[in-house]
């Protein structure tokens, strides 16, 4: 019998419950992130592109104006992946030591 009216199997419960509501936040906050991410490349894209490739304003692009924003958007975009598949590395090798010197300290601990 259990005191409080809590038992071992309402216990896992919470657990799981817990962490698939910690997991869906977690989702949630990439998922923001990604969105503001892709109007900071935009807006970058905008501000730069646009005065580079575009002296005079008019109601219509040339052609060379449009090749210009197309080639400018590409190195954008190009820069922008790159440096997010390296920061993306970057954190993954950072977690892994991570995980692995709470692994050691959890091994050390467990020696006292």
């Amino acid at each position: 019998m259990s005191f409080f009216g809590s038992s071992s199997s309402s216990k896992s419960s919470e657990d799981a419950s817990s962490t698939a509501l910690k997991n869906a936040l977690m989702q949630q906050v990439q998922t923001e992130a990604a969105v503001a991410n892709a109007r900071t490349l935009v807006s970058k894209i905008n501000e730069n592109c646009f005065d580079r490739c575009i002296p005079t304003p008019g109601s219509s692009l040339s052609s060379s104006e449009s090749t210009c924003l197309s080639s400018c958007m590409e190195k954008y975009i190009n820069v922008w992946n790159t440096t997010s598949r390296a920061y993306i590395s970057r954190v993954q090798k950072e977690s892994k030591r991570m995980g692995a010197g709470a692994d050691v300290l959890g091994a050390l601990g467990g020696q006292q």
